[in-house]
């Protein structure tokens, strides 16, 4: 038996060697040291040996199990060490190779637009106020002097929720709020940019847009102010240069009523097919309020004037940047959107 012994530690250490996984190791124990082992097959035949000859039988067999179990070990280690090499290796990057640079997100110019009118209207004393876009009929008509009747309405074709409730079609209602909650305190003045609904879909127009709107209320308000405030900001927006030119015009919550044009921005007022060779552009409407509109925000009219007006973001962006179909601002091109 002490032969069998030591036969068997010679052909296992032989076949050790040549194990070149981690696995072929675990198969190698299981053969030769598992519970059904050769080195287990051989022991049990040590009831048959004499008392003399199991000690040292034993102590062989001991011998020859620690001695694998201890390559094993020390080979397990070595194979590890390897495949970890190998496999960072094969893992590693190969940092001469082109980098890929990561995108980098822009403002909309819708956003970038919104920001500038703010900053240019809170640098003359206005304030931003926000309202619901899903409005009530009284604030989005009947508080500015267009009652149901009112033909005005047919120009705000509207998107209707139920018969008084309504996605407001201008920024204008919150004037209405803002007086009703300020009321009769003055001076007010605030802009309200956000969204508006109607039913337009076009080159120029969309059924979602935005728009920004802007009321001063106090004593002694003159259209003079009025002319002042567009001139700054449409210089502000434009260019130094700039000129603004004011046309008659006619909305129900303002008296007199004026359509407010700027200079061309692609000729400068020289005419072109921009501008139809006139040199001027429409940019937004405005005018006094209502005096009617006045009274049902909670204002008396004979004490206090104001003046509104009320200009879409999209016209004001597609004017700045030249961009001809207002559709490109929707449609979430990226190769559009680089250019901001």
């Amino acid at each position: 038996m002490q032969e069998q012994l030591r036969a068997l530690k010679e052909k296992a250490e032989q076949e050790l060697q040549a194990c070149q996984k981690v696995e072929d190791v675990q198969e190698f124990r299981v053969r030769y040291l598992g519970k059904k082992g050769e080195l287990t097959q051989i022991l049990r035949g040590m009831g048959q040996l004499s008392p003399e000859e199991r000690p040292v039988v034993g102590q062989l067999a001991n011998e020859v199990r620690d001695s694998l179990e201890g390559k094993i070990a020390q080979l397990l280690e070595t194979l590890k060490v390897k495949e970890l090499e190998q496999r960072l290796l094969s893992e590693s990057i190969d940092i001469t190779l082109p980098g890929t640079a990561a995108e980098i997100g822009r403002q909309h110019p819708l956003s970038m637009v919104i920001e500038e009118i703010e900053e240019i209207f809170m640098g003359m004393g206005f304030t931003i106020e926000e309202g619901p876009e899903i409005e009530l009929d009284y604030y989005n008509f009947e508080a500015l002097n267009i009652p149901k009747d009112h033909p005005a309405r047919d120009m705000q074709d509207s998107f209707y929720l139920t018969p008084e409730v309504l996605l407001r079609t201008h920024t204008s209602p919150v004037q209405a709020r803002t007086m009703e909650k300020t009321k009769p305190h003055v001076p007010v003045k605030i802009i309200v940019p956000g969204k508006v609904y109607r039913r337009d879909d076009d080159a120029t127009h969309s059924p979602m847009f935005h728009q920004v709107e802007g009321l001063m209320i106090d004593k002694n308000i003159r259209f003079s102010d009025l002319k002042g405030v567009l001139l700054n900001f449409a210089r502000q927006m434009f260019g130094a240069d700039q000129k603004i030119r004011l046309r008659p015009s006619f909305f129900p919550f303002t008296e007199p009523s004026a359509e407010v044009d700027i200079s061309c921005v692609m000729c400068k007022g020289v005419g072109c097919r921009t501008c139809s060779q006139t040199g001027w552009l429409e940019i937004l409407g405005a005018g006094m309020v209502h005096p009617r509109v006045l009274e049902m925000g909670g204002y008396n009219p004979e004490e206090v004037t104001g003046f509104a007006f009320g200009m879409g973001v999209e016209r004001v962006a597609m004017l700045k940047y030249g961009i001809d179909d207002m559709r490109l601002l929707f449609e979430n091109d990226v190769r559009f959107l680089r250019q901001f």
